[in-house]
């Protein structure tokens, strides 16, 4: 298995596919954070925010203005997890707590980015915007065929800059171009829209031979849609012959796990199924 993959939907992307035993490629922040010690740096948001000349600071350094954006400075699982806008001195100090830090509260575009990178030059890109409801849920995903000039340039800066030895994937949320967070791994959801088996195989020389080797002639916008449900109630599995109708054009992860029920009491909801192809998303009835 060319990548170390959690959640079992997903491998179908990679199964069949030659890896050298002692390569890893990780798809969670976890591993990654384990098996690049020299640049999970990436992962303290603070630091983020200092390279690029931010005004940031930990909780209790205040803010000499408002509004700004406060975060935890390091969280690798659910890195949304206690985020908020903090717009006024009082509102600040009522919800300092420790291991946050505030940054400017960007208000442009929030567009993440998968970068394959070679000893810190940028040798692809894959853009990603997402359609926002409620309680940070999506209800769908836009997965980009065109360049985002404006990201390439400064993010390809700051790569260069900031890690000129690393050989790899990174995933990199920006909002108006500007970088909030980096993550060593790529979106594991989306190899399908990438390039499937062709792009999967490049991935794995990356890691293997430290070459990226990828036509990328045939981008096209791809969605990717998610089904949320509600706990404690009963859900009809749809019929065989809607499934094979929907998975013609489209991947399907209808296997998602549900939360085990300490996570149950944090989540409204939990995402029972994940749908990927590139028609228009689909009306499916209830």
């Amino acid at each position: 298995m060319p990548v170390c993959e959690a959640d079992p939907w997903r491998l179908q992307y990679f199964e069949g596919l030659p890896c050298p035993e002692n390569v890893f490629i990780p798809t969670e922040d976890g591993d990654a954070w384990q098996w690049f010690p020299q640049h999970r740096w990436v992962y303290n948001k603070l630091r983020i925010a200092e390279t690029q000349g931010f005004a940031c600071g930990p909780h209790g350094i205040g803010p000499s203005s408002f509004p700004v954006f406060s975060k935890p400075i390091f969280n690798l699982r659910g890195m949304g997890t206690g985020s908020r806008p903090l717009r006024i001195l009082r509102e600040y100090k009522s919800a300092q707590c420790p291991g946050h830090v505030w940054m400017p509260m960007f208000t442009g575009e929030h567009v993440s980015t998968d970068v394959a990178v070679v000893e810190g030059r940028a040798r692809w890109w894959r853009h990603t915007v997402g359609e926002p409801i409620k309680d940070g849920m999506f209800d769908h995903w836009l997965v980009l065929a065109e360049q985002r000039p404006d990201i390439e340039a400064y993010g390809g800066n700051s790569i260069a800059a900031h890690l000129p030895d690393y050989t790899g994937m990174l995933n990199i949320e920006t909002i108006d171009a500007k970088i909030i967070e980096v993550h060593l791994r790529f979106a594991d959801q989306w190899p399908d829209l990438y390039g499937g088996r062709d792009w999967v195989a490049a991935l794995v020389e990356l890691y293997a031979q430290g070459q990226w080797n990828f036509t990328d002639f045939d981008r096209r916008d791809g969605y990717s849609v998610v089904l949320f449900g509600g706990h404690g109630l009963q859900y009809r599995h749809p019929p065989q012959d809607l499934i094979d109708e929907i998975t013609k054009e489209w991947a399907w992860g209808p296997n998602v796990p549900m939360p085990d029920e300490g996570a149950r009491t944090k989540m409204t909801y939990f995402r029972s199924t994940l749908v990927t192809g590139f028609p228009p998303p689909l009306t499916v009835p209830k």
